[in-house]
């Protein structure tokens, strides 16, 4: 009888592991790499752009607004036609579509097909960070989704740092189409790689095409990142009032409509659950924490110290590293104990260092910077993928996709809210005003004596006297002090989060919605 029983006996089940899921994780990793790393490689490359094309500036700088406003109209339709068509092709199809749109801007001969080639980048790109999102954690098993989740957020958080470096070797020693081509063996590589190991992830029923949200939210979600980027230049131009205008009236008609349709484009309905909104209110004030330091730390090392793209994207990789090393321990630690210590420590050790970083200066090294860069990053890492996991672990599994296109559009804005907001807090600052004006006077005078007027700031802004740097070092240091409390208010915020239980939390939680 023994042995009968033993016959006839299930098979244990063999227990989960990464490395189970790696080729398919490998393949996510890559689609996101790219599309992560091109947003901010491309800023350093627009003077190299400047030069080749014979445009103004105003002209090249729409190669970053033409793929950011691409991306933001792309991102809402993410989860329609991921539930429609299945995660696996539009992964695909969008990685697909940003390899094709790089090698295109590769060979761009002016700058107005290098613009609408980027757009084609920007719509590809778009779809592959929210369809990544939803697929990783539909891949994880529920006690281990955050330890997956940690994985495949290193790429998010370690591409923006290393795309100055690779852009400004690149543009150094190489040619600026290079930024591009690069991108077509790693995206031919990650689509080989996705359409073997990729499994195929059941669609959702979805028998109504949502056209007014199809339509009203794209148009809301670009318009508002149109707007609020303006924004950083003047709050009060014709293209800031216009965006923000278009935006607001867009986002208001596409509330309405996603409210009484049965079958919404974003779910809206989430935002009735306090917890889903404390940790969503929660995830935009950490990124402007976030964002924050990666805009201003590269602006400080360029205007007051001197330091060139390549040397600041060395300088922030202490940065980088200390939150890829902490992102796989951070999604380890929250299938254990949750996101609320994770975010609250997190955005702590970032306020510590944003109130370190508020103390520079004009002597401020590189070396200087490493340690409050590295308190950064780690902050960054223990904080982020926590709670984008925990906001994805809210909603049932079958809206997973459209929980991630409505957490990654209303990012579009808050990135470009945070990079206009402080732009504006640091140029309105009376230290900032003061060194201007002395600039200012200083690019005159030169002019004055026969001297080019463009030649004339550039010399007065790279070659900055001792008063003129420490007025703007106190300007900068008046935003870091900003930043680190920012961090605080959303370290407060984290002390509200609750713990979502992985087996049927998700579903019990919503049900009440």
């Amino acid at each position: 009888m023994a042995a009968a029983a033993a016959v006839i006996a299930p098979p244990e089940e063999t227990p989960f592991t990464i490395g189970s899921i790696m080729a398919p994780l490998v393949a996510i990793i890559i689609g996101v790499f790219m599309v992560v790393l091109d947003s901010t490689a491309v800023n350093v490359a627009i003077p190299a752009l400047v030069n080749n094309f014979h445009d103004p500036l105003l002209t090249l700088q729409w190669t970053v607004t033409g793929y950011t406003l691409a991306q933001a109209a792309a991102i809402p339709l993410a989860g329609w036609l991921s539930d429609r068509y299945g995660a696996k092709n539009l992964f695909l199809i969008s990685v697909v579509l940003f390899t094709i749109g790089s090698a295109l801007c590769a060979t761009a001969q002016t700058s107005g097909m290098l613009i609408g080639f980027r757009v084609l980048q920007g719509l590809g790109g778009g779809f592959v960070l929210p369809v990544a999102m939803a697929y990783v954690y539909r891949l994880s098993p529920p006690e281990k989704v955050g330890a997956v989740m940690g994985i495949m957020g290193i790429p998010i958080l370690f591409a923006p740092a290393i795309g100055p470096v690779l852009a400004g070797w690149l543009v150094q020693n190489a040619s600026w189409r290079w930024l591009f081509l690069i991108n077509v063996p790693i995206g031919i590589v990650g689509v080989t790689v996705g359409l073997r190991t990729l499994p195929r992830i059941g669609r959702q029923q979805v028998p109504v095409l949502d056209i007014p949200g199809m339509i009203f939210g794209p148009l809301a979600f670009a318009a508002l990142c149109y707007g609020v980027s303006e924004g950083g230049a003047s709050w009060t131009s014709v293209q800031t009032i216009g965006g923000l205008i278009v935006g607001v009236v867009a986002l208001i008609i596409f509330a309405g409509v996603e409210l009484r349709s049965r079958n919404p484009l974003l779910e809206l309905k989430v935002f009735r659950s306090i917890h889903f909104s404390i940790a969503i209110v929660t995830q935009w004030i950490g990124q402007a924490a976030l964002f924050g330091a990666l805009f201003i730390v590269p602006l400080f090392l360029q205007q007051i110290r001197g330091f060139g793209a390549f040397d600041t994207g060395l300088t922030l990789l202490p940065q980088a590293a200390a939150a890829a090393f902490f992102m796989p321990i951070s999604g380890v630690l929250y299938d254990k104990i949750g996101a609320r210590p994770l975010v609250v420590l997190g955005l702590a050790i970032t306020a510590i260092a944003g109130f370190i970083l508020a103390g520079v200066g004009i002597h401020t090294s590189g070396k200087d910077m490493i340690g409050p860069l590295a308190l950064y990053g780690a902050g960054m890492g223990l904080m982020f993928m926590p709670l984008n996991t925990h906001l994805i672990s809210a909603a049932p599994r079958d809206l997973v996709t459209r929980v991630t296109a409505l957490t990654n559009a209303l990012q579009q804005v808050i990135s470009s809210l945070t990079v206009a907001g402080l732009a504006t807090f640091l140029t309105s600052r009376p230290d900032y005003h003061a060194a201007a004006r002395m600039v200012a006077a200083a690019t005159a005078q030169a002019a004055a004596h026969g001297k080019h007027v463009a030649a004339a700031a550039r010399s007065a802004s790279t070659a900055l006297p001792d008063p003129v740097a420490r007025l703007f070092a106190l300007a900068f240091g008046d935003t870091f002090r900003l930043i680190a409390v920012i961090a605080v208010v959303g370290a407060a915020m984290g002390l509200l989060l609750i713990r979502i239980r992985a087996t049927g939390a998700a579903e019990a939680h919503m049900a009440a919605i």
